[in-house]
């Protein structure tokens, strides 16, 4: 199973949370990885953030990474959404 947990995080506290399963193993790892956020997104009823290059590194690094104001288009009333991956299926 895939699994991501995504956290709202605002003065330095969890606002909301939620994990993400997928088990539709016939899609990639980086298809998993998007179709998570757009599903934290949607439970959060927040826009879909864009991908920097910074959110990429760190994602690849660490599997996890921070969208603060920088990558979302509308403003948002939070410090950061954190995006971490908790469980790989590969």
């Amino acid at each position: 199973m895939f699994r991501m947990w995504g956290k709202i995080i605002k003065n330095g506290k969890i606002l909301r949370d939620h994990v993400v399963c997928i088990e539709d193993y016939s899609l990639t790892r980086t298809k998993k990885v998007y179709k998570s956020l757009d599903e934290l997104c949607q439970e959060f009823q927040i826009g879909v953030p864009l991908w920097l290059e910074l959110n990429k590194k760190d994602f690849i690094c660490f599997n996890k990474t921070r969208f603060n104001q920088d990558s979302f288009i509308d403003t948002i009333d939070f410090d950061y959404l954190e995006f971490q991956l908790i469980e790989d299926d590969y």
